[in-house]
């Protein structure tokens, strides 16, 4: 889930209504990580409160670019049982672990005992890594460890890039449970839907929402064994759950397929950079917006000049964020893209489609504006 916030905290009432609709509604399995602000806090109050703990399995990461001894894991992991409110961790993963190098790296300090030690006194029931890499570095990851789960991203639009259908395949013949992230695409699957698109799907004789046909898509696949979902509305749980309660593996037909591989075409023509909107860059050490920058890139070929001025100016104006313009190429953004975007080349490009004149006024007249605030 991706609880609402306000004023950079989560609305803890919100997140509350919206756990336990889910959990009542048969929700059990609950993704967060050690570098979600605020999340795993948030999570273990409400398990706690709700006395529910023990009815539904907690998924955390750590975040192993920090690990660098076995006290300094030693320290975070128990800082994660603090915060969530809990004495073990059902599933445990390593956050965007997209190299093999990096396991090697943790393997070198003792990782694997610490594994072993852990599972032992049940403080960590199940060991996976979350990935975002192409499909033969996922295979390389998968076969280098007797692995519980992984987790990784997986649509309609990723099915042959990312860890992609190769790496579903790979894993589950290993018995290796597969859970999947970004259902949506961050969203881009439902809101930036170009019309071409949007049409597609509007004649297609069977009738779903561009969301349920995302994650009926992914659930009819038998390889599948888990699907998290950001929502953030008790509007999003209501609609997840019955379209969940509605889908069986292997009812989608060819033409339903068919369909959805046009879908693809239609997105894939007017898309210009494929930002999932997973916010792994920032912070910008600029203040640029950076996924709101492509957001608003991307916009302009599918919705128009207006529409893109219009969520440019809210994205990075509004925000007293900067502009694609204040980019130096330092290219730190470029290390932690789960993308691999060469997030410096396309910001430039950005900046040539996006910031004409009429948006360098309006940006100075905000600016001036709240300065006088």
């Amino acid at each position: 889930m991706r609880f609402q916030k306000k004023m950079g905290r989560i609305v803890m009432s919100e997140a509350e209504k919206q756990i336990m609709n889910a959990y009542n509604n048969g929700v059990n399995y609950f993704d967060t990580a050690f570098i979600y602000p605020g999340s795993e806090s948030a999570i273990g109050e409400i398990f706690e409160k709700n006395g529910i703990r023990d009815n539904i399995y907690i998924a955390t990461k750590l975040p192993p670019q920090v690990i660098v001894s076995l006290d300094v894991l030693d320290k975070l992991f128990n800082e994660q049982l603090k915060r969530l409110r809990t004495d073990h961790i059902d599933f445990y993963l390593m956050h965007m672990m997209s190299d093999i190098k990096v396991w090697e790296r943790l393997k070198g300090i003792g990782i694997e005992k610490w594994i072993e030690d852990k599972k032992a006194s049940g403080a960590i029931r199940q060991i996976g890594f979350s990935y975002h890499g192409n499909s033969e570095m996922f295979c390389k990851i998968i076969d280098a460890y007797d692995w519980d789960m992984c987790l990784i991203q997986y649509n309609y639009m990723d099915e042959h890039t990312q860890a992609g259908r190769k790496g579903l395949y790979h894993a589950h013949e290993k018995g290796i449970p597969v859970m999947i992230m970004e259902p949506l695409r961050g969203g881009r699957l439902v809101n930036d839907l170009p019309a071409d698109a949007k049409k597609i799907i509007a004649e297609h004789p069977v009738q779903h929402t561009p969301a349920q046909w995302a994650f009926r898509w992914l659930w009819n696949q038998p390889e599948v064994t888990v699907v998290l979902s950001g929502m953030n509305s008790e509007e999003m749980v209501k609609d997840n759950i019955e379209t969940a309660s509605t889908t069986e593996i292997g009812e989608l037909t060819e033409l339903d397929e068919a369909m959805l591989k046009k879908v693809v075409s239609a997105i894939n023509y007017k898309l210009k950079v494929g930002c999932t909107g997973c916010g792994y860059c920032m912070p910008c050490p600029q203040n640029i917006n950076i996924s709101g920058t492509f957001s608003a890139y991307n916009r302009k070929y599918t919705d128009g000049s207006f529409n893109a001025f219009t969520e440019y100016v809210q994205n990075t104006s509004m925000q007293n964020s900067a502009g694609a313009s204040k980019c130096i190429g330092c290219g730190k953004c470029e290390k932690h893209c789960p993308q691999n975007i060469e997030i410096r080349k396309e910001l430039k490009n950005a900046e040539k489609e996006l910031e004409n004149s009429v948006y360098k006024l309006t940006d100075k007249l905000i600016s001036t504006f709240s300065k006088k605030k």
